[in-house]
């Protein structure tokens, strides 16, 4: 997925603060469901992060045109980890690893819906 930086994305001297990297991967998280016809917004439960790891290793700054990629590392019952990766050009700015959980309305960690779990796993 592609994302400008504007400058709400950024500090005073136009770097991206830090926490928008977090949020450039949630919107392309989204966008693989919206990329299908779909919406992130599931019937019978939801995906919730329970562990990130992230790794900022340059800056992106006002203006900048980044990619975000997204891959599947581990799938299982209930939860799968994702690497996402934010590039400027092929310039690696950003990774993290991120675990999602699915859990029920009540709250309950609960299987993966195969519709679901399709989806991710086409990332591999």
């Amino acid at each position: 997925m592609t994302i400008r930086v504007y400058y709400e994305d950024t500090d005073v001297g136009g770097v991206v603060y830090h926490s928008n990297y977090l949020n450039f991967c949630e919107r392309a998280r989204s966008h693989l469901f919206f990329d299908v016809g779909r919406s992130p917004i599931l019937e019978g439960g939801h995906f919730v992060a329970k562990h990130i790891e992230a790794d900022y290793l340059k800056s992106a700054k006002l203006g900048d045109l980044l990619e975000v990629k997204t891959s599947l590392v581990e799938m299982k019952k209930a939860s799968f980890t994702l690497l996402q990766q934010v590039f400027r050009d092929a310039e690696l700015l950003f990774e993290m690893t991120i675990v999602l959980v699915y859990i029920d309305f009540s709250g309950k960690m609960t299987k993966i819906p195969d519709e679901e779990k399709d989806l991710f796993l086409s990332l591999q």
